[in-house]
């Protein structure tokens, strides 16, 4: 399975494996690609602000940092890293159950992973609307 799940410091039951596996797969293959290996590591607000930080030069919390690593054989594959905090957060501000929220923030890195940004309101836009349909097209 090219699609990993792993903790760093965090207690949480992670579930649907396989319904999620399956949902990111129809995302990088309808966007033309190929699955590599994907590693979503799911971790606390600390641990993630720490790498925030030390690689972004960011000293501030944030839901997810994305490291595409180089595509061998026009695969996507990379690290995408979510703070479960950070979705607990979010979910009761943007009032969205924390399963929505945590989805939304997969398919998120997910698009980063497949070259789409989110520095200007335009490309911010654009990335809302393809989280919105994906949300849309999970069948679960």
């Amino acid at each position: 399975m090219p699609i990993n799940f792993f903790k760093e410091n965090v207690r949480f039951t992670f579930r649907d494996k396989e319904k999620i596996n399956s949902w990111i797969l129809r995302a990088i293959r309808k966007h033309g690609n190929k699955p590599g290996e994907i590693n979503l590591i799911f971790c606390t607000d600390p641990f993630l602000r720490k790498m925030n930080k030390a690689y972004l030069k960011h000293d501030y919390n944030t839901d997810i940092i994305t490291f595409p690593e180089m595509e061998e054989n026009d695969k996507i594959t990379g690290e995408i890293f979510i703070s479960i905090d950070r979705v607990k957060i979010n979910a009761g501000r943007f009032k969205v159950s924390f399963r929505d929220e945590l989805h939304r923030v997969i398919i998120h890195g997910i698009l980063h992973l497949l070259g789409y940004d989110d520095g200007t309101p335009k490309e911010k836009e654009e990335m809302t609307k393809m989280e919105n349909e994906w949300l849309m097209r999970r069948g679960f």
